[in-house]
């Protein structure tokens, strides 16, 4: 049996950005921690912090230089208001962007809630081999980026090509 036939079990990290938050009341970081198990995935860590550059930063650092994490789902801090600082906090720890994903998450949900998908700085990218997806907060959105297009690039078996089986090869 090859990768290709069968579901590969990723290391994931959650971290939810939030000034308001707790975990007791945090439905965005329950929803995707819940979507990652279900998936075959395994929750590493989850972690809420408050919308704050350096902590942010520090905490998903710390994430991807440990080698066994695969990826990272950061929900929160990526809209307009003055704290939201997810993109700046983030974005200079990328290796690479994947500009693909905040693309298509935009196109599908503007199909759910019109020309306020515009608000999204939602964002993808690689560091040190590390998927770093960058979510809006909202359980909604969530569910949008998880269901349409997160769940399938975790998943193997998704063809033609997913970010599953390409993950040996991004230290090449």
């Amino acid at each position: 049996m090859t990768a290709l036939d069968h579901a590969i079990a990723l290391n994931i990290c959650v971290l939810t950005v939030s000034d308001s938050r707790s975990l007791e009341t945090d439905s965005s970081g329950d929803y995707l921690a819940r979507a990652l198990a279900d998936a075959g995935h395994t929750v590493s860590e989850r972690a809420l912090l408050p919308d704050d550059r350096y902590a942010m930063r520090a905490l998903v650092s710390k994430w991807i230089a440990d080698p066994a994490i695969d990826g990272i789902l950061v929900t929160g801090g990526t809209g307009f208001t003055g704290r939201d600082s997810t993109p700046e906090a983030l974005r200079p720890l990328l290796d690479k962007e994947m500009p693909g994903f905040g693309e298509l998450f935009r196109a599908i949900s503007f199909e759910e809630i019109g020309t306020s998908s515009l608000q999204s700085r939602a964002f993808a990218g690689l560091a040190n081999a590390t998927f770093v997806f960058a979510l809006p907060g909202s359980t909604s959105a969530c569910r949008t980026a998880w269901e349409t297009i997160i769940r399938q690039q975790l998943d193997a078996r998704t063809k033609p090509c997913n970010l599953a089986t390409i993950r040996p090869r991004l230290k090449e």
